[in-house]
């Protein structure tokens, strides 16, 4: 992890645009309760499909959590959309195009000779600070309990 960065420490701020256009600021989303962001490589990739269609299908969990969860990753709007249409998400996908927010989470990884969007979970408490990180694929009962 970034030197700084991971649990207990302050979640760095972000405005990034959802599939739709419509901005989502990560302060403002917390006002409302916690956020489980959760950074992936690529849409209708393999990995990543059977990923976001667990939380789709663990949504109720999530709801009952009370955690807004957003899919992030540098794919544009009309990826993001057909990705959601494809397998009916319940939670939208933002658009972070120059990586900053990606980068600003410790969740990029080199490969050859290019940086990746390395897949990371991370939970944010509604006070704005971590109380999850974990790179990979953990199960969502894991990140669930975390908010608990």
């Amino acid at each position: 992890m970034a030197k700084n960065f991971g649990i207990g420490n302050k979640a760095p701020v972000f405005t990034l645009k959802d599939q739709n256009g419509q901005i989502i600021s990560l302060e403002e989303a917390l006002s409302t309760g916690p956020v489980a962001l959760f950074f992936y490589p690529g849409d209708q990739t393999p990995g990543c499909t059977i990923q976001l269609c667990a939380i789709r299908d663990d949504w109720n969990d999530f709801i009952k959590a009370g955690i807004h969860v957003y899919g992030i990753n540098p794919a544009d709007a009309k990826s993001h959309t057909a990705f959601i249409k494809k397998h009916d998400f319940p939670f939208p996908l933002l658009i972070d195009e120059n990586r900053k927010v990606t980068k600003a989470y410790d969740a990029e990884q080199d490969l050859f000779i290019t940086k990746i969007v390395k897949r990371t979970v991370v939970g944010i408490a509604k006070d704005g600070h971590i109380i999850y990180y974990r790179q990979g694929m953990p199960k969502n009962t894991e990140i669930i309990k975390a908010f608990k």
